[in-house]
């Protein structure tokens, strides 16, 4: 989910670390904080693979900064990453978030269909956070105001989520 944020932001524009992890942060936010720690690894790894380069400009006030830049190599990834997500790119809410973010960057009304449909099947399986042996509970079959909560919010948010899929599926079709 990392490597994509960064290769995604880094598509529309060079950045450098710190406004990189600031758009980070506000996309996975109080979910998934982004520390130092973990980004400029991730950073790191994508440098050594190819997939984008820093370059070192003079600070405004202080010390230099590093921008960093996606090669052609890194825009074939991105893409590459959001034809074939893996599923749980599909099925976790927060990376899936991320995946739709920078769908965008496809050029393919067709290949953003493809991933569109994958998550539409996900949505559309039965499931629950609580079961009964193998039986999925509905919400109103809990007597805990709170698991009753937690099953009320998903299922709100997985029907706006399912008619949002269906019209832009539409729309990508036609």
């Amino acid at each position: 989910m990392l490597e994509l944020a960064i290769l995604g932001f880094l598509y529309d524009t060079p950045l450098h670390g710190y406004e990189l992890r600031k758009r980070i942060s506000a996309l996975t936010g109080h979910v998934r904080p982004v520390a130092e720690s973990t980004l400029y690894p991730a950073i790191k790894r994508l440098e050594k693979a190819g997939l984008l380069v820093r370059a070192t400009e003079p600070g405004a006030v202080a010390a230099p900064r590093h921008v960093l830049s996606l090669t052609d190599e890194g825009r074939i990834e991105l893409r590459r990453r959001l034809t074939e997500p893996d599923e749980r790119d599909i099925t976790d809410e927060n990376r899936w978030f991320t995946v739709l973010a920078f769908l965008r960057h496809l050029d393919d009304a067709p290949a953003q269909a493809a991933v569109l449909r994958r998550r539409l099947a996900f949505l559309e399986e039965p499931a629950s956070f609580f079961y009964d042996g193998d039986r999925a509970l509905r919400a109103e079959e809990l007597d805990d105001p709170f698991r009753r909560g937690v099953l009320t919010i998903a299922r709100a948010t997985s029907k706006a989520e399912l008619r949002w899929l269906r019209a832009t599926l539409e729309s990508l079709d036609g």
